[in-house]
């Protein structure tokens, strides 16, 4: 009798509390990351595991990454800067110090991409994927040998060339075509590059940074500069797209999730951090975008065709140093290279 007289009371408290339940929003991560760089599946499949809303937010250039984290402060809970951006926000005490405890999958990671000069005790940065800039050759349209940045804008393909839209990668092929050290951008050195860049970016078609594969299937461009992953994905689709590593010299990046300095969320961004590196989730990312996976335990999945991919995993054992600024900041280096462009047009 006395259940039966409970039981109306209890249906109403459990009413109540789905409702009250129904009433509180979701937790959100708010990530902040390069435009086509992140997997709509992992982003999905995090917000089932965790029970949270994954809120995205887009950028196609380290420098605008800053200004929009400048622009939200203590708002983004994950950002994805390349390794000479690490260096510029810790320095600049824009990261929080992630809790390596929590990170149960972190043995996943290959060593030779931890403790590099931009974090030397990985702790403010956690390496999503690496890769290089190189040359993208269509070589049922371009019948000469490609082997230098200055094939590239030798004039034959004026108006046919796509190139990422990055200042400082600019400066940088011009810095190694004129024999100097890329990672010198001081007054004197981007005096040096002006005339080459006046020369070579008139010739330029398509600066793209989101897609700029895109602009080569489509027959817009026969020749490009490119992130070694695009490349990657034009090989896939046909082998007559040809990579090629500058003669000249390259460079790889790494670009890492982060966590900026006052994110709300920081323990959903190390939970998210930590589903990355899980190797089932990692090789998702590593199908989608066939950059250089830095998750041993991920490759390991791949198969022997992905491997053999030589925009994702170059032949032979050449050493690439990761890109740096020894002189200006990036600001003066973008801030240049727009004054460049603009006495061209």
């Amino acid at each position: 009798m006395i259940c039966d007289l409970l039981r109306p009371f209890l249906i109403l408290v459990l009413l109540l509390a789905k409702c009250r339940a129904a009433d509180e929003p979701a937790r959100e991560l708010h990530l902040l990351c390069w435009t086509e760089y992140v997997p709509a599946a992992v982003i999905e499949g995090f917000a089932r595991k965790a029970g949270v809303k994954v809120m995205t937010a887009n950028y196609n250039s380290n420098e605008q990454m800053l200004a929009m984290l400048k622009a939200r402060p203590a708002y983004y809970d994950l950002v994805q800067p390349s390794q000479a951006y690490v260096t510029a926000l810790i320095e600049g005490h824009g990261l929080e110090a992630i809790d390596r405890g929590r990170l149960t999958h972190w043995g996943n990671l290959d060593p030779k991409y931890l403790g590099l000069p931009h974090d030397p005790e990985a702790k403010y940065s956690v390496p999503w994927l690496a890769g290089t800039v190189g040359i993208a050759v269509d070589t049922a349209q371009v019948k000469e040998p490609i082997k230098t940045w200055a094939d590239v804008f030798s004039g034959k393909y004026a108006g046919r060339i796509v190139v990422v839209d990055d200042a400082r990668e600019m400066v940088a092929w011009a810095l190694a075509s004129l024999g100097l050290p890329i990672t010198d951008v001081s007054d004197g050195a981007l005096a040096r590059t002006e005339p080459v860049l006046k020369q070579w970016l008139p010739q330029v078609g398509v600066f793209d940074s989101d897609s700029p594969h895109t602009a080569m299937l489509d027959g817009k461009a026969v020749i490009g500069i490119l992130w070694s992953g695009e490349a990657a994905l034009l090989w896939r689709k046909d082998h007559r797209f040809h990579y090629v590593l500058p003669a000249e010299g390259a460079h790889m990046f790494l670009d890492s999730l982060a966590v900026p300095a006052g994110a709300p969320h920081k323990d959903l961004a190390e939970d998210f951090i930590d589903y990355i590196l899980e190797p089932e989730v990692s090789v998702l990312i590593s199908k989608e975008y066939p950059y250089t996976n830095p998750n041993r335990a991920a490759r390991e999945r791949l198969s022997a065709e992905e491997l053999a991919n030589p925009a994702s995993y170059p032949p032979g054992d050449r050493v690439l140093a990761p890109l740096r600024n020894v002189g200006n900041g990036f600001a003066e280096v973008a801030a240049f290279v727009r004054r460049v462009r603009g006495s061209n047009q």
